[in-house]
């Protein structure tokens, strides 16, 4: 009888050791090669978490659990800036496996989701951006039941240099069908639908905004300029604050031609108005805990980081511009 007892509190064990997370968290393991030590960071898409989180690699491993009691998108920064979507379940856990200097072969196991994101990215790899869009939008209508589809839509037709919200607005009333449970989908269709009066040669659409002073600021400040930047940045992304860097530059050397305009991602004010301070920040951020969740940014149809809208005379002349354009584009407008 204890000889019985013994062997089922031994199955028992091992099958609450198999589970390797429990219901309510969601568990990271990971090994790569040619990182020993350092550090990487990770933050929500969709109010998966709050603020930005450290993942600490030792000995080129890292294990990293987190409460996650719905399903959302996490976004991994490494320390080349480069990021990766992993979709979290609440229960569940997943392995990072690669090597730091070939991110983009690195294999994402545990999932269904996460192993769908591996497969595409594996399909995509030497591909052109035209055939990465193309790729992206058939493995989107083979797959409309999976989130990576929503991830895939937001990243190839709308924060992109060139957005494309008819097929967008075409591919979310698919995933809508398959998904009608999911209300991101349901989210995004209805901003997409709204961003459709943002597009490029359409007047700025109208707004007024808190900033980090407490000031109430409004579309007019901007379409009343010559030339006009409105741009997202965050104090955990490099990225976003050299552009902002760089257009401080521009403003400066514009002889007032150029308005600028920023809207913060922090989950922190604080921490953005220490950013702002150091690096002499003087116009109008907004940044008031929302991220991506903000309403002036939904209407402008800003939905990533770095994103911006370029406007000339109160239209919008450019938007979703990389570094590079984006300071050509900015050159060409202020000559």
């Amino acid at each position: 009888m204890k000889k019985f007892a013994y062997i089922i509190f031994l199955i028992s064990s091992i099958l609450l050791t198999s589970c390797g997370v429990s219901s309510g968290h969601f568990k990271l393991d990971g090994k790569f090669l040619n990182m020993n030590q350092g550090e990487f960071y990770v933050y929500s898409t969709d109010g998966g978490m709050e603020g930005v989180d450290t993942i600490k690699v030792v000995g080129g491993r890292f294990t990293y659990e987190m409460p996650c009691h719905d399903d959302c998108t996490l976004m991994i920064v490494f320390p080349n800036f480069s990021e990766q979507p992993i979709f979290a379940e609440s229960g569940e856990s997943v392995e990072l496996k690669g090597d730091a200097s070939h991110l983009k072969e690195m294999e994402v196991k545990g999932t269904k989701n996460n192993e769908l994101m591996t497969k595409f990215r594996k399909s995509i790899l030497g591909n052109t951006p035209p055939q990465e869009k193309k790729q992206a939008e058939l493995f989107i209508e083979d797959n409309a039941k999976s989130v990576v589809s929503l991830f895939l839509i937001k990243k190839y037709f709308i924060a992109t240099p060139q957005p494309d919200y008819k097929k967008a607005f075409s591919l979310l009333t698919l995933l809508e069908k398959e998904q009608p449970k999911n209300i991101q989908v349901g989210k995004l269709k209805q901003q997409i639908s709204a961003m459709k009066d943002a597009g490029i040669g359409t007047k700025l659409p109208t707004f007024t905004s808190y900033d980090t002073k407490g000031k109430l600021i409004s579309s007019t400040e901007l379409t009343s300029s010559p030339v006009a930047v409105i741009y997202t940045w965050a104090t955990f992304n490099y990225d976003s604050q050299d552009i902002q860097r760089e257009l401080k530059k521009r403003q400066r050397s514009s002889q007032g031609k150029l308005k600028l305009m920023g809207f913060c991602l922090d989950a922190s004010k604080s921490s953005c108005q220490e950013n702002m301070k150091r690096d002499s920040i003087n116009w109008a951020v907004v940044c008031n805990g929302e991220m991506l969740e903000d309403k002036t940014l939904k209407k402008l149809g800003l939905t990533s980081m770095p994103d911006n809208i370029i406007l000339q005379n109160g239209k919008i002349t450019a938007r979703g511009l990389n570094k590079q354009d984006l300071y050509n584009k900015l050159d060409q407008l202020l000559k």
